[in-house]
């Protein structure tokens, strides 16, 4: 199996002010470090391409797409598909990104959309997959609005259907927030907490999408989360039952 992974990076800019003087420092993160250690050694091929580099190295032909089994997008939201540098810059027509995921999706390849601020509707709806053609594809309907649920006191959500994603992994852990979805009418909810679904699979077309409506890392995905002893057979299940 390959897997194309993106998102999940980061630039935090700081301001440090002492008294008087105040200087500035920048570092630079990834988040799914783990997660893509953990699928690796699953014997699992993977491409990782940060957020920061979609605008500039998404594939921008389907048969280039086709490479992969699944392609998984992880906290980047829709602008960085939609506005490629020669477009925003150069104002050149560009194909959009997006529409070449739900073409691949459409004719066979299986699509994993994760959490976090910038999946689904995000922080302050910056996200924004609801207005792009993602919204189609996903297995969920996806909110007008700012879709965060933080729950710092933590909770378990619950496996509620039977299924080979989710069967034989027992009690779940810890989250500490999530993105708030609907699931629509002909996907399958396999974990739910209260009325809100978890994790949620379907089909579109010939393809296979799911929805995990938490993070892959902290900080919504808790350190007990990442210590899980399913962690990595979560992800290798979840892409096992994407792929063609």
């Amino acid at each position: 199996m390959k897997v194309l992974f993106l998102g999940e990076s980061w630039v935090i800019h700081m301001i440090h002010t002492k008294g008087y003087d105040s200087f500035t420092s920048t570092k630079y993160e990834e988040g799914a470090t783990f997660l893509l250690e953990c699928i690796r050694n699953a014997d699992i091929e993977v491409d990782y391409m940060p957020g920061h580099e979609v605008q500039v190295r998404f594939p921008n032909k389907l048969d280039v797409l086709k490479k992969y089994d699944v392609i998984v997008i992880s906290d980047v939201g829709a602008n960085t598909f939609l506005l490629p540098n020669q477009t925003f810059y150069q104002m050149e027509i560009a194909p959009n990104s997006l529409e070449l995921i739900r073409q691949y999706v459409e004719e066979g390849g299986g699509l994993l959309m994760i959490g976090g601020y910038l999946s689904f509707t995000g922080i302050e709806a910056k996200a924004n997959y609801k207005n792009s053609p993602l919204a189609e594809v996903l297995p969920v309907e996806l909110s007008d609005f700012d879709d965060r649920v933080e729950t710092p006191q933590g909770f378990r959500p619950e496996v509620v259907q039977s299924h080979s994603v989710v069967d034989g992994l027992g009690s779940w852990p810890t989250f500490l927030g999530y993105n708030r979805l609907t699931t629509k009418p002909d996907a399958e909810e396999l974990v739910s907490y209260g009325q809100d679904p978890f994790l949620v699979v379907g089909q579109y077309k010939k393809g296979k999408t799911a929805a995990f409506a938490s993070d892959c890392a902290p900080h919504w995905g808790s350190l007990e989360f990442m210590n899980w002893e399913h962690y990595q057979q979560l992800w290798v299940n979840i892409l096992n039952y994407l792929k063609p």
